[in-house]
């Protein structure tokens, strides 16, 4: 094996007979694996089916990356797919082959400002985390470059402004990945604050706000990375020496607000890919958040209490696996206001996802800040359903109460995973001094800070959550809930 590694080529153009390269037509901030195995994946795919003929200039957003090893295999690195579609094991394999150049502009600023005269630039995409759409106030026009991405966008933009004197149909399409709700519009905002703050011209804000345009978007993929301890395994796949494999799963969901403009520069109808442009992305991102972060949530303390320990045993189980099904499909489903069947067959694909043998995907993992992710993925389906049908959701309510017993820390001797604020936890512990389950609910629900809402209010809530309590602590949780769905 280690002879048939040495006489393996080298990864790069010459090498591959790929020495061509597409004019650059985006410019990517982020070189980690998410963007190379969800964005530079979906322009390839347009560029195999759409003819769209584009080329990616990847810049480093911040000083330590991973640029020199990209240029290194001169933006060449192949991406491997696996996971389960419609109850079907998919592995597939592709060279990424779109990314002409990675830029550091700590190294070579001038050759990332230069990115602004591209004549055939026509996007910005982004993903440099949550933390990255910043207003830094100390970053200056003079410095090479400004510590921020918007700052660095603000300076790209600006030098296009002046090259191309304020044309109009050379403005860009700016499209943010990262994941905050109404990425564009925060970015946009910070990128007015530097206008103002460096006193820019108002032509070029005049040019920002016509020439130029933001969209929103939701993404999702699920994208471990570079598979590090089964990497022999991928690399015996391959002819050439690959050190940036990235893998992911095979579901991909790209949704970007836009109109027709959009739609017509990015032809996505004419891939097989999952992108929506769309007028309004906020019924996709509360699809997202109630079905897959939803289930998620809902499913941690119950399964992790029952005995799994990874999302697919939870799944695989014949009874854990039923729960989370009905959770879904009629609760969750149940009250979210979009077209059924379209969020049924969401829900089937996520099933799929979470049936995924190549991911370990473990319960404990998902358990951090459960008590901030609940009130956010899981209680507005609770209140809604409670809402709709005058009674309380059986599996969402029975989880609700899985969550209070998790967080009394311990079970059958065992200490629990609980990774949360130290006040949460010591208030919890507090709580679970008490020994009646009807004070014990009612001060968990009436706390106002955890779920912005005293939950006593809700009819029947607290005196089921204490029901369901006792039922877990003397029956454990399968007959327990067996006992809970047969009064509640």
């Amino acid at each position: 094996m280690t002879e048939l590694r040495k006489t393996k080529l080298a990864l790069n153009r010459k090498n591959l007979g790929l020495e061509k390269t597409l004019p650059i037509k985006v410019v990517q901030f982020g070189e980690g694996n998410f963007l190379r195995a969800f964005v530079d994946y979906t322009i390839q795919q347009l560029n195999k089916s759409a003819d769209f003929n584009a080329g990616i200039a990847v810049v480093q957003p911040i000083d330590k990356g991973m640029i020199k090893m990209l240029n290194d295999q001169d933006g060449l690195y192949t991406l491997f797919l696996k996971g389960i579609q419609k109850g079907e094991e998919i592995q597939k394999t592709e060279l990424i082959t779109n990314i002409v150049k990675g830029i550091n502009p700590y190294s070579d600023f001038q050759q990332y400002l230069h990115l602004a005269k591209e004549e055939e630039l026509q996007f910005i995409i982004s993903n440099t985390t949550e933390a990255g759409i910043a207003y830094v106030e100390s970053d200056t026009m003079d410095m090479q470059p400004p510590s921020s991405f918007p700052a660095k966008l603000t300076l790209l933009l600006h030098k296009r402004f002046i090259h191309f004197n304020g044309a109009l149909n050379k403005g860009l399409t700016i499209i943010p990945c990262e994941l905050i709700n109404h990425n564009s519009e925060t970015l946009k905002e910070t990128i007015l604050k530097y206008v103002t703050l460096w006193k820019l011209d108002s032509a070029f804000t005049e040019w920002l706000n016509t020439s130029c345009s933001f969209h929103s978007t939701l993404v999702d993929r699920i994208v471990p990375g570079y598979p590090r301890d089964d990497i022999e395994t991928y690399n015996a796949q391959l002819d050439y020496k690959d050190n940036l494999i990235v893998a992911a799963e095979v579901f991909l969901l790209w949704v970007i607000e836009g109109g027709e403009d959009l739609k017509k520069k990015l032809p996505f109808h004419k891939t097989n890919l999952d992108v929506k442009i769309v007028d309004d992305m906020q019924p996709y991102r509360t699809r997202k958040v109630r079905i897959l972060n939803g289930a998620h949530t809902s499913m941690v303390p119950f399964s992790f209490l029952y005995g799994n320990e990874t999302v697919k045993e939870t799944i695989d189980n014949a009874f854990t696996g039923a729960f989370v099904n009905k959770t879904i499909f009629e609760e969750i489903n149940e009250v979210l206001p979009m077209n059924r069947s379209e969020l049924d067959s969401f829900a089937e694909e996520i099933l799929d996802r979470f049936r995924n043998p190549f991911i370990k995907h473990k319960l404990a993992d998902i358990a951090l800040n459960s008590i901030s992710k609940f009130k956010v993925r899981v209680l507005p389906s609770l209140l809604e359903f409670e809402a709709k049908n005058g009674k309380l959701p059986t599996n969402l309510t029975f989880s609700f109460a899985c969550l209070i017993r998790f967080y009394k820390g311990t079970w059958n001797g065992n200490d629990l995973p609980i990774k949360d604020n130290d006040d949460i936890v010591t208030n919890f512990s507090n709580i679970w001094q008490n020994e009646d389950y009807n004070v014990i609910a009612n001060l968990v629900l009436a706390n106002q800070d955890y779920w912005d809402d005293d939950l006593t209010r809700i009819k029947n809530l607290s005196t089921a959550i204490a029901f369901a309590l006792a039922e877990i602590d003397t029956n454990g949780i399968e007959y327990g809930f067996e006992n809970f769905s047969k009064k509640y």
